[in-house]
C-alpha cells in the first residue's frame, strides 16, 4: 500500500508485482471524499478523453480545442466540471451515493491511457456523547451516530479498553466502568477514515460517588457538620432553660405566698348591742393599725378574729 500526493490530494494505491503479460484492467487507486465537499481526480486530460462512472459509462467528455461536456448524466449535472487549464475532472457537493469506481480515459497520446479510482464518500462524525448510567459505581455509556466504517472505542491513556464497529446499528453504544484512580485518563473516541471525535467522562459521575471526595470537599463537609452541631447544642440549651423557667413558675404557683393571695375574706357584719350593752367598736390596742393605710388589711383581719372570739359578729 503506497500513498501518493498529487495536486494536494492524498490517494492510496496498491502496487501489484505481476508477470510481464499485459493486463487490460486499469490500476485502481483508492480515494476518499467527505459529504458536502469536492474531489478532483488526480489524472489530467488536456486534449481529448472521457470520465466514466461504474455501469453508467461515460459521464463527461473532452474534445480537441479544449471543449467539454460534463452534463451527460442528470445526477451529476452542475456538479461535475473539467478545468481546461489543469485538465482535471472535479466532482463537487459529494454525496454518499457518489461512491463507486470512476475511470479517466486519456487520449492525448497516440496510445489511450486509463486510470481507475475507487471513491468512497464518508460523513464527518459528530462528537460522541458520554452519559452516566450508574452514579455510585460510575458506570458510563458512550454513544455516537453510526455510519460507514465508524468505530467507537474506549481508551485509558494509549490503551484500548473496548471497541465496537457494526454496520447493522443506527447508533453505536459502548459501556464502561470508570476506575477512580485513573478517571482523568479515560476518553471515548469515534472515528472513521476521514474524521475523529473524542469525549471524556463527565464530572457528574466523579463527584456523585461519596468515596470520591477531594480534600477541599472534606474540609467543607467538616465545617458544615461543626455548624450543625453548634446549632443543635444551642437548641438543647434553650429548651433546657425554657423547661426550667416553666418548672419554677409552677413551684411559685404552689407556694404559701401564692396561696395567701387566694384567701377570700368574709364581709364583716356588726351586731348591734341589745339593751344596755355597749357597742364594741374595736380594740383600743389596734387603733393605730386602722389609721395606717399599709396595715389596714392586718387591722381588719385581727379585728375579725377578735369579734369572732367574742361571738359578736356573723362571719357566714
Amino acid at each position: 500500500m503506497t500513498t501518493l500526493q498529487y495536486l494536494g490530494i492524498s490517494v492510496r494505491f496498491i502496487i501489484v508485482l505481476c508477470s510481464p503479460q499485459h493486463s487490460d484492467q486499469p490500476e485502481t487507486w483508492q480515494v476518499k471524499g467527505i459529504v458536502g465537499t469536492f474531489l478532483s481526480f488526480p489524472e489530467r486530460v488536456l486534449k481529448s478523453g472521457n470520465l466514466l462512472y461504474g455501469d453508467l459509462g461515460n459521464i463527461a467528455q473532452v474534445y480537441p480545442g479544449k471543449q467539454s461536456n460534463t452534463n451527460l448524466e442528470k445526477r451529476f449535472k452542475n456538479r461535475l466540471h473539467w478545468n481546461n487549464v489543469t485538465g482535471v475532472f472535479t466532482l463537487s457537493d459529494l454525496q454518499i451515493d457518489d461512491s463507486g469506481v470512476y475511470t479517466v480515459e486519456n487520449a492525448d497520446a497516440e496510445e489511450k491511457m486509463t486510470h481507475a479510482f475507487q471513491l468512497t464518500v464518508y460523513y464527518v462524525l459528530s462528537k460522541p456523547q458520554v452519559t452516566v448510567h450508574d452514579n455510585i459505581s460510575c458506570s458510563v455509556v458512550c454513544s455516537v451516530e453510526n455510519g460507514r466504517e465508524v468505530t467507537l472505542s474506549w481508551y485509558r491513556g494509549g490503551e484500548i479498553l473496548n471497541q465496537i464497529s457494526s454496520p447493522d446499528h443506527i447508533t453505536l453504544s459502548l459501556p464502561l466502568k470508570v476506575d477512580e484512580q485513573n478517571r482523568d485518563s479515560y476518553r471515548c473516541e469515534a472515528a472513521n477514515p476521514v474524521s475523529k471525535e473524542t469525549a471524556v467522562v463527565p464530572n457528574s459521575c466523579i463527584e456523585s460517588d461519596p468515596s470520591k471526595v477531594t480534600d477541599g470537599d472534606a474540609t467543607t463537609q467538616g465545617s458544615l457538620i461543626a455548624v450543625i452541631c453548634v446549632l443543635v447544642a444551642s437548641g438543647l440549651v434553650g429548651l433546657a432553660i425554657c423547661l426550667k423557667k416553666r418548672r419554677n413558675g409552677q413551684q411559685h404557683e404552689d407556694s404559701p405566698e401564692r396561696k395567701q393571695d387566694d384567701i377570700q375574706y368574709a364581709e364583716i357584719t356588726h351586731i348591734k348591742p341589745a339593751g344596755n350593752q355597749e357597742e364594741r367598736t374595736g380594740i383600743p390596742e389596734l387603733d393605730p393599725l386602722r389609721n395606717n393605710p399599709n396595715l389596714t388589711l392586718v387591722y381588719y383581719t385581727l379585728q375579725l378574729h377578735h369579734m369572732a372570739a367574742s361571738k359578736d359578729v356573723n362571719t357566714t
